[in-house]
């Protein structure tokens, strides 16, 4: 029997290798999605453990709402405590998804805008 097993895991040891490493090649890791810097590393191990890392990219605030927003996760969805680790990611939240000034571009000019047509 066992050299059933060790015939098996030399057979399909190589082949399982192999897919991994083309998986790995043409889907992006999670942590891709965040922004590049010190700290995303951190933000993805802790928070894409719970929720898509989406979530976190699709928010903006300052270190004080991204503060209010971990201390809510903590107190109703069991997050737990970051020590050491909650510092770094503030730091990262709050330099790379803080507040922007306009989420849109401003309206066009009414000189840039279609002529209205007649019966319109």
């Amino acid at each position: 029997m066992r050299a059933v097993i060790t015939l098996l895991v030399i057979i399909f040891l190589p082949w399982s290798s192999g897919y991994a490493a083309t998986d790995t090649e043409t889907k992006p890791s999670h942590a891709s999605r965040l922004k590049a810097g010190e700290g995303m590393t951190l933000v993805a191990a802790q928070c894409g453990v719970c929720h898509s890392l989406a979530l976190v990219t699709q928010n903006r605030a300052d270190r004080r709402g991204w503060t209010a927003l971990i201390r809510w996760m903590q107190a109703k969805h069991g997050l737990w405590p970051l020590g050491e680790f909650e510092a770094p990611i503030l730091d990262y939240l709050a330099k790379h998804y803080a507040p922007s000034p306009a989420g849109r571009r401003q309206p066009l000019g009414m000189e840039l805008l279609p002529k209205p047509q007649e019966g319109d």
